[in-house]
């Protein structure tokens, strides 16, 4: 999906489909899980690749992997085993596999993707409190996974409660409902004061105004003062010369295999400077994110609204008399 073939057999974007593309990125790095962004597909009549109205979460985890939307490609990723009935299987060593950089044009610019690799890493490893148990991540409410004991360390989750007759819903430390007060003795919080925590966080916010633009315009100069982008030009400029030389020795039959592993090294270094790169711009990005959130809403009073939790928010801390509520461009509040 996103791209087709011309007549000469390169890929060639298809703009349709590549909008289909973006948005899955878009609403993934929102907080959307992989279900919910099938459904809204599903819902909205977007067929798959192949056709189909049903988006199965493995069919979305696939796009937001494929290199093909940053331009690369990974050649023979499958192989055929048997030519008489053209069956082919996945490529697990059978033959060697080629990864080029730059071989079409680009959907999705290279740091979005590795935010969104970033970020199925994040949701897959979710560690939390002091034995390190592994919680599920969840997209089901706004606040899931991102609301966090300031006791143990582990997650809250949003529970229906029925206490003497009170029916509601609260919020509670996973471990203490797991295994009790005994070993985390954080209190219980109602969600309209969970709810009204985050709020009044976001609308001192807004009330701050143009003094709070002027410092997240600060805090921009101070991320793009750290980009990589020079050490990254450096290596791909290496990385270029000892590919030329390589191509010489291999066409002269002599041995190279010492520049296939300086070669290997660079590529791993310009990987580790990306994903740096990734974080730094991802977190420019969200700091402008801000900084318009708040000229179209500055000196308003906003009421809580998950969209708009899941856009900005980046944590709540549950203490005993007080919240900490981290917003996606750095800034922390106590509530």
């Amino acid at each position: 999906m996103g791209y087709t073939k011309d007549e000469d057999g390169n890929l060639t974007i298809v703009p349709e489909e590549a909008e289909i593309i973006k948005r899955i990125y878009r609403e993934y790095l929102e907080g959307q899980s992989l279900v919910g962004i099938g459904r809204a597909l599903e819902k909205d009549g977007i067929l798959t690749a192949a056709g189909k109205p049903r988006w199965r979460p493995e069919s979305v985890k696939k796009i937001l992997q494929n290199e093909k939307y940053i331009g690369d490609a990974l050649l023979q990723k499958t192989v055929t085993v048997d030519f008489l009935t053209k069956k082919r299987v996945k490529n697990e060593g059978h033959v060697p596999q080629y990864y080029v950089e730059n071989s079409h044009e680009a959907i999705i610019p290279k740091e979005l993707f590795l935010q969104a690799q970033e970020e199925i890493h994040r949701r897959s490893n979710i560690y939390t409190g002091e034995g390190k148990n592994k919680r599920i991540y969840s997209s089901k409410y706004a606040l899931s996974a991102i609301t966090f004991c300031g006791d143990c360390g582990d997650i809250y989750r949003r529970v229906y409660w029925n206490i003497h007759g009170r029916k509601e819903f609260v919020w509670r430390c996973v471990t203490r409902i797991e295994q009790g007060p005994e070993v985390c003795k954080n209190r219980t919080v109602k969600e309209d004061e969970l709810y009204g925590a985050v709020m009044t966080a976001i609308n001192k916010l807004l009330a701050g105004g143009n003094n709070m633009i002027k410092t997240l315009e600060e805090n921009i100069h101070a991320v793009i003062g750290e980009t990589t982008e020079y050490q990254i030009s450096e290596i791909n400029n290496s990385l270029e010369e000892k590919q030329k030389e390589l191509i010489k020795l291999a066409n002269k039959g002599q041995d190279y295999d010492h520049l296939a592993d300086e070669i290997d090294e660079l590529r791993d270094k310009r990987q580790i400077l990306l994903v740096e790169d990734a974080s730094l711009s991802g977190e420019n990005e969200r700091i402008n994110e801000l900084i318009e959130f708040i000229r179209k809403n500055k000196f308003r009073t906003l009421e809580y609204d998950d969209k708009l939790v899941r856009k900005i928010i980046q944590s709540v801390t549950v203490y005993e008399g007080h919240f900490v509520i981290a917003f996606k461009s750095g800034i922390e509040m106590e509530i």
